[in-house]
């Protein structure tokens, strides 16, 4: 198998769920902390940054060990370093954490409501079918990685 399997980008799931959450809240509005814009937007803010730098890292690591952060793409490496010693999908829960962040620095509350169905639909049909391609592509290599390290925190 030249790939994981994969047919929809990770972060198409995460951006489609967000714009729905953003409509939802057009149609029935809901903050998550009324009132308090300053705080939330600092908040969101930080998030935002986490996030987008847990995801950075990640796709640097990748580049480094010579393999694609492109799920669709063949996978050429196992990385293990940098964030990869803490959890198995960095560049997902980065944008978990980044979606959360957008949601709270707009203080949406149904957005931020999207987050865990975007994981639920990346852990069933990106991460499962990654794993599974992994283990036949690097064998007792990545089980003993995926042993060691939790496939999110």
């Amino acid at each position: 198998m030249k790939s994981s399997g994969v047919r929809f980008p990770p972060p198409a799931i995460y951006a489609l769920l967000l714009a729905g959450g953003f409509l939802l809240g057009r149609r029935w509005p809901a903050s998550i902390w009324p009132g308090h814009v300053r705080e939330m937007r600092a908040a969101g803010a930080l998030l935002f940054a986490a996030g987008a730098g847990l995801g950075a890292w990640a796709v640097v690591i990748f580049r480094g060990a010579g393999t694609s952060p492109n799920p669709m793409a063949p996978t050429t490496a196992l990385a293990t370093g940098g964030p990869y010693r803490f959890t198995r999908n960095p560049m997902y829960l980065g944008m978990s954490i980044l979606s959360a962040g957008f949601a709270v620095f707009w203080n949406a509350l149904w957005p931020l409501l999207t987050v865990p169905a975007a994981i639920g639909l990346v852990n069933v049909f990106v991460i499962a079918k990654e794993e599974k391609y992994l283990e036949r592509l690097f064998g007792q290599g990545y089980l003993g990685y995926k042993s060691r390290v939790r496939r999110w925190i």
